[in-house]
């Protein structure tokens, strides 16, 4: 049977992040991200607040960008899978973690801090999300037909600068 392990969040930077490398050059970037939610308390009728704090983990060169463009306070948009760890911490207690190993960030708000608007990094290698022009199918001039690829890619312009 299939399984699916994947956690997505929206939320704010409660720090910043925090930037390791490991001893074979790979980067570590870890962060805290608090989502909140609200809900009407059922016995005062009064609206309340709970915001949860999530510790998320970036590794290699998506640990990099998380390090360069996030800051404490920022908006981001995290996908990734949950990890939990079992250790022994120094006084021999087991204990345990959750945590989120994020394999794709994108950068939400105003951008002040990084001069734009939103902007999406992943870890995946394949080909960025195909965007869909307005143009639809079927609907073109009278007396051609639907054009195909062919044709999309003829009303391209040719001043690509790479």
């Amino acid at each position: 049977m299939a399984s699916v392990n994947k956690v997505i969040l929206v939320g704010n930077c409660g720090r910043d992040p925090e930037i390791r490398y490991l001893p074979s050059g790979s980067a570590v970037a870890n962060v805290s991200v608090a989502t909140t939610s609200r809900r009407k308390d059922k016995t005062s009728g009064e609206s309340v607040e709970e915001t949860q704090w999530h510790r998320v983990t970036f590794f290699d060169r998506l640990a990099e960008i998380v390090g360069e463009y996030v800051k404490k306070g920022r908006p981001i948009y995290v996908e990734g899978r949950l990890v939990y760890r079992k250790y022994t911490d120094k006084d021999g207690v087991e204990k345990y973690s959750t945590e989120i190993v994020g394999d794709r960030m994108q950068l939400l708000g105003s951008g002040r801090d990084a001069g734009g608007g939103d902007a999406e990094f992943g870890s995946s290698s394949g080909p960025p999300p195909r965007r869909e022009s307005g143009a639809g199918g079927g609907g073109g001039a009278p007396g051609k037909g639907s054009g195909g690829a062919k044709k999309q890619t003829e009303d391209f312009d040719d001043d690509i600068p790479f």
